[in-house]
Parts: C-alpha cells; sequence; structure tokens
C-alpha cells in the first residue's frame, strides 16, 4: 500500500532542500560503494537495531535504501519523507510497500503504534529537532525503541589538514551553538548539496529525554574498511550510533501496577 498525501505535508526549508536535491542524492545514494553508508550499516543494523518488532517506522527515508535494508531483515516498515521525488524512487524500488510524504513532526500514524523508529542520518535535516523527536516519542510504544545515525558532530568543527594517512585533524569552528550547514561534494562525477543543522551532542540528547526516550547504546563506529580515505576514519569518528528505549510514563506504570493487583 503506498501513502503519498500531501494533506499530511507541512513545507519546512529542510524539506525543500532535498527535493531540489533529490536526484543527485538518487545518483550519490545507490551508486555502490560511492558514499560511507556501504561501510557502516552493518554495524547500525547488527548492534543498534533490535530483531523486528509489530511494526517499524524509517523517519526521512529518502530513496529508500535503509527501508530496503530493514525489510532484508524481516521488518514489517512504514517510511515517510518529506520529499515526493524521493519517495516514488522509493516506491519505483519497493512499490508493493508503505510510504508517507509527511513532516517528521506531524506523522501519520497512531500514538505508540510503533514497536521500532530509525532515522538514519536524517535528524540533523530537521528544521525543528525538539518537535520532531517529541512526534516519534508519541508513536512509538512504551519499551519501544529509537535507533539513530546522525554525523558525528565533530564532523562541524574543521576537518582533516591534508590528505595523506596520518594529517592532523584541525578544530577550526567553534562546537557548541546550533548553526546551518551548507556543503556541496563531488566525488567521481556525482555532485550533491548538502543542507541541514549543525548541532553539539547535548542537543540530541537532551531533545531524546525532553520526549521520554532513555539512550541504552552508543558508538562511535569505525568503516568495515580501510583502504583508500576511510582508513584515518578508523582514527577519527565519522558517526554517532544510538538506540533509545521510550520509558513508561507515570500513569502507564500505575495503570500496570493497578492490573497487576485486579489480576
Amino acid at each position: 500500500m503506498s501513502v503519498l498525501d500531501e494533506r499530511t505535508a507541512a513545507a519546512v526549508k529542510d524539506r525543500d532542500a532535498w527535493e531540489e536535491e533529490a536526484e543527485n542524492w538518487v545518483r550519490f545514494a545507490r551508486t555502490q560503494g560511492h558514499d560511507a553508508y556501504w561501510y557502516y550499516r552493518d554495524s547500525f543494523f547488527d548492534e543498534i537495531v533490535p530483531p523486528p518488532g509489530r511494526l517499524t517506522l524509517e523517519v526521512g527515508c529518502g530513496e529508500g535504501r535503509v527501508t530496503r535494508d530493514l525489510l532484508s531483515r524481516g521488518h514489517r516498515v512504514v517510511s515517510v519523507d518529506g520529499s515526493m521525488t524521493l519517495l516514488q524512487h522509493a516506491l519505483r524500488s519497493d512499490p508493493v510497500r508503505r510510504y508517507a510524504l509527511a513532516d517528521a513532526g506531524h506523522l501519520p500514524l497512531s500514538s505508540g503504534s510503533v514497536e521500532v523508529a530509525v532515522a538514519y542520518n536524517s535528524l540533523m535535516d530537521f528544521d525543528n529537532l525538539a518537535d520532531a523527536m517529541a512526534e516519534i516519542g508519541r508513536v512509538v510504544a512504551a519499551d519501544g525503541v529509537f535507533c539513530v545515525c546522525i554525523t558525528h558532530p565533530m564532523q562541524y568543527t574543521g576537518g582533516f589538514d591534508g590528505d595523506e594517512l596520518e594529517a592532523p585533524y584541525v578544530l577550526s569552528r567553534p562546537y557548541f551553538g546550533v548553526r546551518r550547514f551548507d556543503e556541496t561534494f563531488t566525488r567521481n562525477d556525482i555532485t550533491m548539496r548538502f543542507r541541514g543543522w549543525d548541532r553539539p551532542m547535548e542537543e540530541y540528547f537532551a531533545a531524546l529525554l525532553e520526549a521520554g526516550f532513555v539512550v541504552d547504546a552508543f558508538s562511535e563506529p569505525r568503516p568495515s574498511t580501510d583502504e583508500g580515505r576511510y582508513a584515518r576514519w578508523h582514527r577519527f569518528p565519522m558517526f554517532m550510533f544510538l538506540r533509545a528505549i521510550k520509558r513508561h510514563t507515570e500513569d502507564q506504570v500505575r495503570g500496570r501496577d493497578r492490573s497487576r493487583e485486579i489480576g
């Protein structure tokens, strides 16, 4: 079943940015081995994502590669994104699955209906992180999990001073504060412009806690290869993985205790 209902969407700047770059992103993401996803995804799925539950939600699915990998691992997935063009590409590769055009702050799902939520490199694209996190917290059931990959916040503070393996990583910009980023990359004749938000780690953790989550797994993964440009990413982190569990509210705890008394 496909759900492409523009009435569920709320226009935001970063959604427009991804729509503008949709065709470039499809080339970028679907060229095997072109970007870092292919060298980090296995550790994310093996170490962070739990076994399938009754429903898995991917927030910010893009052209669908993470959704396809979740499906291959047995998950029943509903996926949302803000770009109609990217969703159309996802549907063409996976036409019998469920996709929705939706803003992360207005998810077209019932409260507590999701056991596993996944946001793979999408949280830094949300204009309003707190609203998106609160909405994800609404749809995730108590004891459900939220699995996250983001570009490591250290990435936005500087870069390698040279191309050699042992080149130092130079910190040239402030770490704290929330700032827009706008960067264009060209590799192997594929150009992609990335626009979003640079946030320190504490912003993500604060939003998770406010939305009712408790982090129970955290890692700064190394790539699965040490060849070529990935060798030096064994010295510094490119990404940050975390898994958070949705806490029971006091009312839920009281209701559960009361049901035990009745039983």
